[in-house]
């Protein structure tokens, strides 16, 4: 008779399963990008989705949308947005009794699963309007702090290749989100799948899979896998690798590496680390289920050096060569 915990990470399994199966009947291949928003998902975080316009950024997260009973929300960033846009703002209203008072109107963020489109085409200071919600699920308007309701997910979107009119987002931004996965061009048998699905008469019905409960049940699940002492300190290490100033440095991020990761890259490590284990079966971490996230977990929170840039020298090269000092 099986025990409690392996119903649960069966169950786990199942409905993890199912809601891939559900997105993968509209958006054809990327599976580790979907693998990854559904991880960030389940632990609480935030993603940055990068890559060329018109590979289906934005069709991934509506139609994730559709498959969960989540309230969803998105937001086209141009030049021209303004915090209170995204935010919410007091409004004046006339009461039945002649009288006039505030109400605070809530903005796009108040959903469940917030798509912030293009997000590197608005200013600074309207992007500075996520940070609070990224990290805290609150909203504060005039003292007042509003709760997101759980689950709560920004899923952002910006193209590496189109610069102009862009604003890079800051550090700080950047290091608030769990994930950064690279959205690929399709190849040639994806492409031909693509064209089919489009061009037929009708699209694959989407099923409601999971609600705000079931993902809630998912997460605490998540919580419990054991870490074990050796794993944790793999993280550790790992982490602490990516400062050109730490003794156990490989000589390539002395060199193109400006600054490391923060502690929340060690965090994102381990909360992943150990959805990875229940995706596998497991019900412990093992060593190659921190290997497996580093590059969407790191990936954002390196700084490289001018010197990277001009010798064409990326980000996952350098990730690269810490997993091999550390085999």
């Amino acid at each position: 008779m099986k025990n409690n915990v392996d119903t649960a990470v069966e169950l786990f399994l199942e409905t993890y399963t199912k809601i891939h199966h559900e997105i993968a009947k509209i958006v054809v291949g990327n599976d580790k990008v979907i693998q990854g928003i559904l991880i960030a998902l389940i632990a609480n975080g935030n993603v940055l989705l990068e890559g060329v316009p018109g590979i289906g950024k934005t069709l991934l997260i509506k139609t994730l949308s559709n498959v969960l009973d989540l309230k969803y929300s998105r937001i086209q960033f141009t030049p021209d947005l303004m915090p209170a846009d995204i935010i919410g703002t007091k409004v004046i209203l006339e009461t039945e009794g002649g009288k006039k008072e505030y109400e605070f109107q809530q903005g796009p963020v108040f959903a469940n699963i917030v798509l912030a489109d293009e997000i590197n085409r608005a200013s600074p200071k309207t992007q500075s309007a996520l940070l609070e919600v990224m990290e805290e699920h609150t909203v504060t308007v005039a003292g007042i702090s509003y709760p997101m309701v759980e689950p709560y997910i920004v899923l952002a979107t910006q193209n590496p290749i189109e610069m102009e009119g862009t604003y890079p987002l800051p550090e700080a931004q950047k290091d608030r989100f769990f994930f950064q996965l690279n959205v690929g061009y399709p190849n040639e048998t994806e492409l031909q799948e693509i064209g089919r699905r489009i061009t037929s008469e009708k699209l694959p019905e989407i099923n409601k899979i999971a609600d705000s409960k079931r993902i809630k049940q998912m997460s605490d699940l998540a919580a419990q896998v054991p870490l074990p002492e050796a794993v944790e300190d793999l993280a550790i290490k790992l982490v602490s690798a990516t400062h050109p100033e730490h003794g156990q440095t490989p000589p390539m991020v002395q060199r193109y590496v400006k600054y490391g990761s923060s502690p929340r890259g060690f965090v994102t490590l381990l909360k992943a680390g150990k959805i990875k284990a229940l995706l596998n079966n497991r019900f412990n971490v093992s060593k190659q289920d921190i290997l497996s996230v580093l590059h969407a977990a790191l990936r954002h929170r390196l700084i490289l050096t001018f010197e990277a840039d001009a010798e064409g020298v990326n980000v996952d090269e350098i990730i690269d060569t810490i997993i091999k000092h550390f085999s």
